[in-house]
């Protein structure tokens, strides 16, 4: 039986208390899905914001 690696549900459970700040046992215990759902949208916003960094104040 192969399951979800566990090197990723740890880099998942950093990624997700590093951002929204929420604790262990609220990110261990959602389920798979939604916490890969939640890890992807924080990503959604980190390269939004990190596109907006490189646009000069002029291109308002």
């Amino acid at each position: 039986m192969i399951g979800y690696p566990l090197d990723n549900v740890y880099e998942e459970v950093a990624f997700l208390a590093y951002h929204l700040h929420w604790d262990y046992e609220t990110i261990i215990n959602m389920e798979h899905n939604e916490r890969k759902q939640w890890c992807e949208e924080v990503s959604k916003i980190n390269k939004k914001m990190n596109s907006n960094k490189t646009k000069s104040l002029l291109d308002v």
